[in-house]
């Protein structure tokens, strides 16, 4: 894309630049061609990428028809890979090092072709990863092209795309072009700087990667739709609400809901068309979707178990996850007017915020934050919300059933690039303690240091871990106490003992029941929306439902006079809720991104994955003795972490399809991160390498040791002491 832009900046006519997959382009066209610039990235055992496979093959099928034909193309090829992907300085990645390209390289020379400059390689393993070697390749090309000295967009193009920073500020408090983007039925899209806009508003544009090959082929453009994320602090709602969710999702998106680790509902494959009527069924649910997404503070999680404390402590510990995340919200009035104002009944409304000469962002200005910002309300002994993988965390501290206040913790995070060693997970530093009506000023003075110092010429080290470990986590306190204008206390002592949710019933001391259910993966589909559905028509009035971070759901505030008929309705639909029917401590305890076919970041499955995989891991348990034994296990299909696999104590990657990072040595309560095991494996290297740990575990753990402690006390992996150390700390 950078090099047809910078060709028609330079001049060419916008006909004359064509810009596909390579799977896509026609091969008995290719003796028309003047010439041809290929870039091909590496897949696995140095194959090609998924969509570019097929080109070669049949390039090479038609080779004695194309030798000789092609006298008059040109050709340059750039090519991408990792020189590390099977061991450093082995001979298997010295063989499998960009491999496709160099193979596409000598079979465009074989049947004739001209190399309009030598080939280049971008290494993943180089500091900035692939942009050194294509930098210094794209010179050539551009010399050899003419264009090298361009700078002015031409007509129709769109021009040098903008930054992130540029467009928070250039769209108006969020506003952008969305509005009419949304209404232009000619295209399943929006445009560039209005999909950075959306997530601001809860969505994100994506596409159906399974389809990308045959829409190409077509001539028709991906099968776009949108991903709608609700906001649901602590993960509550009621029961009518669910009821109002399940309806949307069936007549809007792909009659599915997703329970996410962010504790909230994710709606998939809505249309653009539906995109505004999704978000005005969601409001009318008195729910919405702002702040879901985007550079400014998320949905704030909290813990759901109901056993931890008292219901009035656990309500009051709500109460104050809801201010946090009420004061923190932007105050832009850019989502009111671009999904909700509409119809006659609207025309009657006064609009105050974007009518007035200046609209004021106190908390964001107009550039909003670096990133997004994350923040995790936790209730010891229960760490299930990960309090230390998000940029901001408050533990609760309660003394003879009354909440004193909360430790704060600030600088985790997950997300990093594969082998970009400047970015890494980082579990978060506890810094203070504050008084429970000062947790959402300490929220605030966390988020605006960041809005303040965090990085924004590089949106890779531009989150609250980056920051805090820049500066020091007792610089970062100085700067929120400064902001506060009062000093943090000293932490209080704190436990944690388990982070995986609740199953089965649970009676608080209301004398209300809760029930905790497993919805495989988050994903409410199926038997699982019909039971859920059914059980929301049975509690109407009355009780409701939190979703956990863990991907599952908690069936709430349920009166003795309804739990029979709950009980049987979870009966009746199968609904897995307790020891018996949840399998396994292994799925009782799975996690997955969604990863593909609709994120457009995963490199390998996730949610459609994982479970096949722990069910042929189940087996191997079950012999060894474990099969009730609670093990973490995560997955993710790229390294985001979305699934926070980095704090499994078994966690897996993507880097390919098919193949994985394998990491293990996470504790059990969340306090450590896991330790690099294996590089790229795949599903029969997982089982292999995995059944002699499971062995070894089931006859040498001392008591009440988790799998992750073990394989550190063992010596199977080093202990994570320290994010910094992700690329330092290898396999023992």
């Amino acid at each position: 894309k950078a090099v047809a832009r910078q060709c028609r900046n330079g001049g060419f006519a916008n006909s004359a630049v064509r810009c596909c997959t390579a799977d896509s382009f026609d091969v008995g066209a290719l003796p028309n061609e003047p010439l041809l610039v290929l870039c091909i990235a590496t897949a696995g055992k140095g194959e090609f990428c998924g969509n570019g496979r097929n080109f070669y093959e049949k390039l090479a099928a038609r080779a004695d028809e194309l030798k000789g034909a092609l006298a008059n193309t040109k050709y340059a090829v750039f090519g991408l890979g990792d020189s590390h992907y099977w061991g450093k300085g082995t001979e298997e990645s010295r063989v499998n090092f960009a491999k496709p390209a160099r193979e596409l390289d000598a079979l465009m020379e074989s049947l004739g072709a001209s190399r309009l400059i030598p080939t280049g390689f971008g290494d993943d393993q180089d500091v900035d990863q692939y942009h050194t070697g294509f930098g210094e390749w794209k010179t050539q090309l551009y010399s050899k092209l003419g264009v090298d000295s361009t700078t002015a967009a031409a007509g129709d193009d769109d021009g040098p795309v903008k930054s992130d920073e540029v467009i928070k500020i250039e769209t108006n408090q969020l506003r952008g072009t969305l509005k009419a983007a949304l209404d232009d039925i000619t295209t399943g899209q929006v445009p560039f700087h209005d999909t950075k806009v959306i997530k601001f508003h809860g969505s994100y544009q994506q596409d159906d990667r399974d389809l990308r090959e045959e829409r190409a082929k077509l001539g028709i453009e991906h099968a776009f739709s949108y991903m709608i994320r609700v906001r649901l602090p602590a993960g509550y709602c009621t029961a009518e609400q669910w009821l109002a969710m399940d309806e949307t999702c069936g007549k809007y998106a792909n009659g599915t809901l997703k329970i996410t680790t962010r504790q909230t509902w994710q709606l998939h494959g809505v249309v653009k068309r539906d995109v505004k009527n999704t978000m005005r069924a969601i409001n009318r649910a008195c729910m919405d979707t702002l702040a879901a997404c985007g550079d400014v503070c998320r949905n704030v999680m909290c813990t759901t178990n109901p056993t931890v404390c008292s219901r009035k402590v656990m309500d009051e510990i709500v109460a104050y996850t809801y201010a946090i995340h009420d004061h923190c919200l932007p105050r832009t009035g850019a989502y009111h007017e671009i999904f909700l104002m509409h119809g006659d009944e609207m025309a009657e409304k006064t609009q105050i915020m974007g009518s007035t000469p200046l609209e004021e962002e106190a908390l964001y200005g107009k550039t909003y934050l670096p990133r997004k910002y994350k923040i995790a309300v936790a209730i010891p002994p229960c760490n299930d919300v990960d309090v230390f993988a998000h940029c901001a965390g408050f533990i609760a501290i309660i003394k003879n059933n009354r909440l004193e206040g909360f430790n704060v913790t600030v600088g985790g995070g997950l997300g990093f690039t594969h082998n970009n060693q400047k970015t890494h997970p980082r579990l978060a530093d506890v810094i203070g303690f504050c008084e429970p009506k000062d947790a959402k000023y300490v929220a605030e003075a966390i988020m605006v240091t960041q809005r303040d110092f965090g990085d924004r010429t590089n949106r890779k080290h531009a989150r609250v871990k980056y920051t805090t470990e820049d500066y020091g986590p007792t610089w970062y306190r100085e700067q929120v106490e400064k902001v506060l204008g009062k000093k943090l206390g000293e932490p209080k002592p704190y436990k944690f003992e388990s982070r995986g949710d609740l199953y089965g019933w649970h009676q608080t001391d209301d004398g209300l029941w809760h029930c905790g259910c497993l919805v495989p993966i988050g994903r409410v589909k199926d038997h699982w929306r019909q039971g859920l559905g059914k059980i929301a028509e049975e509690l109407k009035g009355g009780g409701g439902f939190r979703m956990t971070c863990n991907q599952q759901v908690l069936i709430a505030d349920v009166p003795t006079s309804k739990k029979a008929a709950i009980q049987s309705l979870l009966d009746q639909y199968k609904i897995a809720h307790s020891n018996e029917t949840t399998h396994s401590g292994m799925r009782r305890n799975m996690v997955a991104c969604v990863a593909l076919p609709t994120c457009p970041l995963a490199f390998a499955e996730a949610e459609r994955y994982l479970p096949t995989l722990v069910g042929k891991l189940e087996g191997i348990l079950e012999n060894c003795g474990l099969k009730e034994r609670d093990i973490v296990i995560r997955m993710t299909g790229c390294p985001n972490s979305c699934g926070r696999p980095s704090m499994a104590e078994i966690g897996f990657i993507g880097k390919a399809p098919g193949t994985y990072n394998m990491y293990l040595g996470g504790d059990f309560v969340g306090q450590r991160l896991n330790t690099l095991f294996a590089e790229s494996v795949t599903e029969d290297q997982i089982i292999e390498r995995l059944t002699p740990l499971f062995k070894k575990y089931s006859t040498g753990r001392e008591k009440d040791e988790a799998f992750g402690d073990f394989l550190v006390r063992t010596g199977v992996v080093k202990p994570m002491v320290a994010g910094r150390h992700w690329w330092t700390i290898p396999e023992v």
